[in-house]
């Protein structure tokens, strides 16, 4: 039984390598984390999520909507709703 001390301060002494392992990998997760946070938030300041509207979509789309009429595909009700609906009225 002179063996066991040996082998209980083996195990005890990779226990504590192994949480120690443990903590040092956790506290560098939890920095490399907050830097990419803050790496996401200057990027998200510096490019707006919807670029500003000029006019030219709504127009390219109610341009649409006009061949679509002259098509026939859409009715005049049909139309009257999608163009309230561009124009946000």
């Amino acid at each position: 039984m002179t063996a066991m001390p040996g082998l209980l301060r083996g195990v005890a002494r990779t226990a504590v390598m192994a949480g120690t392992a443990t903590a040092v990998s956790n506290r560098v997760s939890r920095r490399q984390n907050g830097r990419w946070a803050a790496q996401d938030q200057q990027r998200y300041a510096e490019y707006p999520e919807e670029p500003a509207d000029d006019g030219s979509s709504r127009l390219a789309q109610l341009e649409q909507l006009g061949a679509l009429k002259a098509q026939g595909v859409l009715t005049e009700a049909e139309l009257a709703q999608q163009k309230a609906r561009i124009l946000g009225s």
